[in-house]
């Protein structure tokens, strides 16, 4: 786990006169599987720079004359399939988890569930937790590892908000979690339930992708990002990189997991456009594997803590019916840790770190 600090207070007694507060901060989804709000959704989302990085009159064009029209409708569907009578279950799970980490801290910290898009909004939230008069915000963003187009995006929201502020609690941002032991620990309690149940054959770990671009610019010496094997290992050089964190949360499952080497691969899913994104492509592996004689997969998606269309439908349906056509037998995806206790847990250690 890494924390970034925007403001320390040196004084304790400060520290005993207020509460905390604590902004838990998903992705988003949007307020009905119907095709305007899902195509509203889409605009809000992609016309983020920090999502799709290109200059903003081209970004303008590609998200609301080509991307969002088209795709708004069959997003829609899929939308529809996976929505519950009480919602989206992106915000069904996090709307728990606020209340489930509310009890778990107890009353002197104040928790608010927001979305990075659409409601309940970022800015929604902090004015909530200002009218509280707290002595310091916690923020506490839903991806395990760091990327410019989620923490970073989450990040630029919060600050955006903030500077208008007359005054400004101590902030405190939770950078990453990929290696904390209780997230680790979630995943492989539910990995073993399945490998007690069925003998498999492969193990994938698919996260979700970004484009090549975004992970050479995060290299700020321009000499270290090669996008091959200097992921390897996580070091001071790479330790933001997303590519080479999502291979440290593989290795770290894939110890605890106790799975042997060449029985796992790390892969990325859920690619837009042409160009290049990072590799190897989840959809390319899922295609050979059954070539390769393997009949049987346990499917991750340790990029996600809730389940969403990446993972119930993507990973859990379209990549399971793709390797059943080139003759796979057995596939079954991973649930994420969605309201589990252990996640709640996960939640508690990393808002005290902080």
């Amino acid at each position: 786990m890494t924390t970034q600090t925007l403001s320390v207070s040196s004084s304790t007694t400060t520290r005993s006169l207020g509460k905390t507060g604590v902004l838990i901060v998903n992705l988003g989804t949007p307020d009905s599987p119907n095709t305007p709000d899902v195509r509203k959704y889409l605009r809000e989302f992609l016309m983020d720079g920090r999502v799709i990085d290109i200059p903003y009159v081209s970004r303008w064009m590609l998200v609301n004359l080509i991307i969002a029209p088209f795709r708004a409708p069959k997003s829609a569907k899929i939308y529809q399939a996976v929505w519950t009578p009480e919602g989206s279950p992106l915000k069904v799970y996090g709307l728990a988890v606020e209340e489930m980490l509310a009890k778990a801290l107890g009353d002197d910290y104040v928790v608010k569930l927001a979305m990075r898009y659409q409601s309940p909004g970022i800015e929604a939230g902090l004015s909530e937790l200002q009218r509280q008069g707290l002595s310091r915000i916690v923020v506490v963003p839903f991806f395990p590892q760091y990327a410019s187009a989620t923490t970073g995006s989450v990040y630029e929201e919060v600050m955006r908000v903030l500077k208008d502020w007359q005054i400004m609690p101590e902030l405190r941002f939770i950078n990453s979690f990929l290696d904390h032991p209780k997230f680790i620990e979630g995943f492989v309690r539910l990995g073993k339930k399945y490998m007690a149940e069925h003998p498999y054959d492969h193990y994938m770990f698919s996260y979700h992708g970004l484009p090549e671009r975004q992970i050479r610019k995060g290299d700020v010496t321009q000499q270290y990002c090669k996008l091959g094997s200097c992921c390897d290992t996580l070091t001071a050089a790479n330790q933001h990189c997303y590519r080479a964190q999502c291979f440290e949360t593989t290795r770290l499952l894939v110890r605890e997991l106790g799975i042997p080497e060449g029985k796992y691969t790390t892969c990325f899913q859920s690619r837009l456009g042409k160009e290049p994104w990072i590799q190897p492509y989840t959809e390319d592996l899922v295609r050979e594997l059954p070539k390769k004689g393997i009949k049987s997969v346990l499917a991750f998606s340790p990029a996600f803590v809730s389940d969403c269309l990446e993972t119930t439908i993507e990973v859990g349906e379209e990549y399971k019916e793709m390797f059943e056509e080139e003759g796979g037998e057995h596939w079954q995806l991973v649930e994420s840790l969605n309201d589990s206790e252990i996640w709640v847990e996960t939640l508690v250690d990393l808002v005290k770190r902080a």
